[in-house]
């Protein structure tokens, strides 16, 4: 007898062996553009499926979640991308499913989810060349904020509002494209801000960064710990997000405004959605491929990375060494870091030590060694006036 996938089977077959063998199938996905969280995610799982003979699935980028998730609903596509604001606006017959009315509920009863996962953190960003002061600022000036519809639209909004930047068409002109176009508008001008689900690091800024340095802008500290933000934060696909400044990836050449070295945001929370009419062998085969393959994925990478950047910032027996990006610098006690936080899904270092990954005196050396990094590279930036 064929089970049908619900959320907690979803959830409970991550990481589990499947129980029968399949025969290959094929499917069809959507996601929004090729190079955010969304999107890196679907490809990914197309590949993990297709390398297991699990499935062979068709991917489209690029696309407007909006629709991708009545796309799914309808039963017109197999997998999509979803916001979890949008499946929540579908259930309701509300925002970009009103014209559905009591239909939207019907249509959500179909959808189910394969995993959740963060697609991207608001945060502002423009060109220093620009001239831009901050979030308050906004007013008067074009915005890049997300496609024509959808929730990354609706969540820049909202995050601009917060932060006294005022209502779109009335206070700021907003620019929506689609993804396929976001590294160019952010790059080509047509846009003097932009306010939109970022990654650290983040795929956008760094191709941005080709044309000029640039400013990141947190939320500020009062805002983010208002009454009215933390209500908002508890709403379905919303999330409060904070990140320190030394792990965002954010490299040379991009100034990071806050408060206390403390990035504030407002983040997306979404998964990637499946058919009720999917089986539970199918959904169990697709995310133990996912989650199965992407640890080492993940590892290899870190490291990869680490070697590319050695190479060129050089060793650390060096008279001028990169105290950020060279080899012992604050970039790889980091790595070593975000490596164990995937792997055990830790908060902070000083949780390594109970999992024996640390001693307590490796814990204490380490702990010392990245306070006098961070120490150095503080007082370099007081000296060079980029404080």
């Amino acid at each position: 007898m064929t089970r049908k996938l619900t959320f907690a089977a979803a959830f409970a077959a991550m990481g589990l062996a499947t129980g029968s063998a399949l025969a290959q199938a094929n499917l069809t996905a959507e996601t929004a553009g090729a190079g955010g969280v969304p999107g890196t995610v679907m490809l990914h799982l197309g590949e993990a499926a297709g390398a297991a003979g699990v499935a062979s699935i068709q991917v489209q980028t690029g696309q407007t979640l909006t629709n991708s998730v009545q796309n799914v609903a309808e039963g017109k596509t197999d997998i999509a991308a979803a916001p979890q604001v949008l499946t929540f606006l579908l259930a309701k017959g509300r925002g970009p499913y009103s014209k559905l009315g009591d239909q939207g509920a019907a249509l959500a009863e179909n959808v189910r989810a394969l995993y959740t996962y963060n697609f991207g953190y608001h945060v502002l960003y423009a060109y220093d060349s620009v001239g831009l002061k901050g979030w308050e600022d906004l007013k008067g000036r074009k915005v890049y904020n997300g496609p024509p519809r959808g929730a990354a639209l609706v969540m820049a909004r909202q995050a601009i509002q917060f932060m006294g930047g005022g209502k779109d068409g009335d206070d700021y002109t907003g620019v929506q494209v689609n993804w396929g176009q976001d590294v160019k508008t952010v790059t080509d001008g047509s846009a003097e801000a932009v306010v939109l689900p970022e990654t650290f690091p983040s795929r956008r800024i760094t191709a941005g960064l080709a044309s000029g340095n640039m400013t990141v802008w947190s939320m500020t500290k009062d805002v983010f710990e208002s009454e009215q933000f933390q209500k908002y934060a508890t709403t379905p696909g919303v999330a409060p997000f904070r990140l320190p400044v030394g792990e965002s990836g954010l490299g040379e050449g991009v100034t990071v405004v806050t408060e206390d070295g403390i990035i504030r945001a407002i983040a997306t929370t979404g998964a990637d959605i499946v058919h009720k009419d999917m089986s539970f062998e199918m959904a169990k085969a697709l995310t133990k491929d996912v989650f199965a393959k992407n640890t080492a994925e993940f590892i290899e990478a870190k490291l990869e990375e680490r070697e590319k950047r050695h190479q060129r910032y050089g060793e650390r027996y060096m008279v001028e060494p990169n105290v950020k990006e060279g080899k012992g610098g604050l970039r790889d006690l980091q790595s070593l870091f975000w490596i164990a936080k995937y792997l055990h899904g830790v908060q902070d270092a000083a949780e390594l030590v109970p999992l024996k990954l640390f001693t307590k005196d490796e814990f204490a050396r380490f702990v010392k060694a990245e306070d006098f990094l961070w120490a150095v590279r503080s007082h370099l930036h007081l000296i060079a006036g980029r404080a």
